[in-house]
């Protein structure tokens, strides 16, 4: 097995977490958790491969990677009561997701013979952020991409730097650069609060006028 395909499976994994996590707090039933997991791990990968014409989608043709989001959703649901005590598991784990998945999806419009960068851009973000974008949607939750986090911008800047580099370096080095970027933006942003702004209304005046 190769590194990057451990990887995948990392993500796989890591996004499940965050998925099943989320079913678990907004107190959905077994099915209900297993099934947002899988929907977490699977979901962008789903949507890049409909787009390129990749049909049916991996996801339907390679079980083992349900198999693996399926066991992560279990997995989490049995112990969660002591994985609830890491405090930023969720956006660990979602990190890491939407790392490998934009540097799976860049690799995917390489792959097929599509060197266009806006269309490598484009398969990195969707893969990257597709499945936390299904996942707060089911759990009723504007998803990150739209809220003042940086997360959407992480999967660019990574998706970008494979672009600049997959020339010069063997493909798995820039998806492993990839991987690292989008991490690295995404955690550090969280770590030093470092968001995008946010319009806010002003409130309007009370001319209410007290009589005497």
């Amino acid at each position: 097995m190769q590194l990057i395909e451990i990887f995948t499976y990392l993500g796989i994994v890591a996004a499940g977490i965050s998925g099943a996590v989320v079913g678990i707090q907004k107190k959905m039933d077994l099915f209900g958790v297993t099934s947002l997991c899988v929907a977490t791990s699977l979901g962008g990968g789903i949507v890049r491969d409909l787009l390129i014409g990749v049909i049916p989608p991996v996801a339907f043709v390679e079980p083992k990677y349900f198999g693996a989001s399926l066991a992560a959703g279990l997995l989490t649901w049995v112990f969660y009561p002591y994985i609830s005590r890491f405090n930023n598991l969720l956006m660990v784990s979602d990190a890491v997701g939407l790392g490998v998945f934009t540097a799976v999806g860049a690799k995917a419009a390489l792959g097929l013979g599509y060197d266009e960068p806006f269309i490598i851009l484009s398969m990195g973000l969707i893969t990257g952020i597709g499945g936390g974008v299904v996942r707060d949607m089911f759990s009723r939750e504007i998803p990150y991409v739209f809220r003042k986090e940086v997360y959407a911008v992480a999967s660019i800047l990574g998706a970008g730097t494979l672009i600049l580099v997959h020339h010069y370096l063997p493909i798995t080095f820039a998806m492993y650069l990839c991987l690292l970027v989008t991490f690295l933006v995404r955690v550090l942003c969280v770590m030093y609060s470092v968001n995008f702004p946010v319009y806010r209304v002003a409130q309007p005046r009370d001319t209410k006028k007290h009589q005497g």
